[in-house]
């Protein structure tokens, strides 16, 4: 068995698919479940999800081989702060946030006597539902967990967190921390702020409601994320700031040259640009 106490610090749609899916592989003793909302941990209980909760950190992990902090990213500092008195010395963290260089500072603040056991990592999937509720057995299913080790982070550790992960069916790499964060900023960060911003432009305007009534299918898709927890976000925009910024002014500048190129009716201009999208877009393969 690979880990026989698993703590879960947030059961929600991330935390509760992992502790389903090493429930189904068969490969974690005993699953704690730690939060503030009782009821939503009562649930996980009730489904099957965790076998028991704590509301208190220092009790959640007290005996945890494997401490994941699935709680948002705002939460990362007093959360490692708090847990890292009553870790074992063995036990081994790792988190599941959407920018590490923020979880990477914390943990060199509070986790000193453990920076061989830290392994950041970062499930590339997710949905716009969140709560126990929403947590799938199949959530990770071909998808991709990037992990982030720390200079200090141990071979085994970085191998136990590295099949654990594979164990949900997803795939496994490695990256730099500041490059994890530059690459999400663009392709996960960037979009949702686009979304964010968007419905919040149309819905303010004389005609909201009838764009909202009439919208077809790619203003759906396109705005589905904008249903994302807006908490979630708020704390990844302030812990990817810079790159995000980066990202945005890049945006609005490319943006610009093709308000510019509609305007002044430089068809071969746009043209061209929708022609390079629609490419790129289908080499990837992208679903």
């Amino acid at each position: 068995m690979l880990i026989q106490n698993l703590t879960l610090i947030g059961v929600g749609l991330i935390g509760g698919s992992l502790a389903r899916a090493l429930k189904q592989a068969e490969q974690c003793g005993h699953i704690i479940g730690c939060g503030r909302n009782v009821e939503n941990l009562q649930t996980a209980v009730r489904l099957g999800v965790i076998d028991a909760y704590e509301t208190e950190l220092d009790q959640a992990v007290a005996n945890a081989d494997v401490v994941v902090v699935a709680t948002p990213l705002g939460a990362m500092d007093a959360t490692l702060q708090a847990i890292a008195p009553a870790l074992k010395t063995s036990a081994i963290v790792t988190d599941v946030g959407s920018a590490k260089q923020s979880v990477a500072q914390a943990a060199y603040r509070h986790l000193s006597q453990h920076l061989q056991n830290m392994v950041p990592a970062h499930p590339i999937a997710g949905a716009e539902q969140s709560g126990v509720l929403a947590a799938k057995v199949d959530l990770f299913q071909q998808r991709r967990v990037i992990i982030t080790p720390l200079a200090e982070t141990s071979d085994a550790a970085k191998h136990t967190i590295t099949r654990m992960w594979q164990l949900t069916g997803a795939e496994v790499i490695d990256l730099p921390i500041d490059y994890h964060d530059q690459v999400l900023a663009a392709t996960s960060h960037l979009p949702h702020m686009l979304a964010y911003a968007l419905v919040d432009l149309l819905a303010s305007m004389e005609t909201g409601e009838d764009i909202f009534r009439f919208a077809a299918g790619g203003f759906k898709d396109f705005t589905r994320i904008a249903s994302s927890d807006p908490t979630m976000w708020h704390d990844i925009c302030v812990a990817n700031r810079n790159a995000l910024v980066v990202m945005l002014k890049r945006f609005q500048q490319h943006l610009a040259k093709l308000t510019t190129d509609i305007e002044q009716q430089h068809d071969g201009e746009f043209k061209a640009l929708f022609q390079r999208a629609k490419t790129a877009r289908d080499q990837f393969n992208l679903p």
